[in-house]
C-alpha cells in the first residue's frame, strides 16, 4: 500500500513540474534612451520588460552617421550590453548593470540583455 502512495505522489509530482509554466525569458523593468528625431528634438525612447538574450535595435535613431541614441539608462534587474551598431554588431560597452546608466557621450543603436 505504501509503495502505491508513494508512486501516485512521485507520479504527481512530475506531472506539475511538467505542466508548470517555466519563467519568463525577460528582464524586468524599462531600458531608456535619448535620440533626436528627423526634425531634430531630442525624445526618449525606452523599452519595457525587453526580452532576455534577444538582440533588439532601438526604435528612432536611423541609420545615418551621427543618428545613434545615447545616454541609456538600464533601470531593469538585467546586465544591458550596448551596441553602436544595428543587430548587435560592432563595438560593446559592457558596463549597464542593472540601474545603471552611460553618458551622453555612448552611442547606441541595439542593446542585448542577459
Amino acid at each position: 500500500m505504501r509503495l502505491r502512495s508513494a508512486l501516485a505522489a512521485a507520479t504527481g509530482a512530475a506531472l506539475l513540474l511538467i505542466t508548470a509554466p517555466g519563467s519568463a525569458s525577460a528582464a524586468d523593468g524599462q531600458f531608456r534612451y535619448t535620440y533626436r528625431t528627423s526634425d531634430g528634438y531630442e525624445a526618449v525612447g525606452f523599452l519595457n520588460n525587453p526580452e532576455s538574450g534577444t538582440c533588439i535595435n532601438l526604435q528612432g535613431p536611423g541609420s545615418e552617421p551621427g543618428s545613434a541614441a545615447y545616454a541609456p539608462k538600464n533601470r531593469t534587474n538585467a546586465t544591458a550590453v550596448v551596441f553602436l551598431e544595428a543587430d548587435c554588431s560592432g563595438d560593446a560597452f559592457y558596463s549597464l548593470r542593472p540601474g545603471g546608466g552611460a553618458s551622453d557621450r555612448l552611442l547606441v543603436r541595439s542593446v542585448v540583455f542577459s
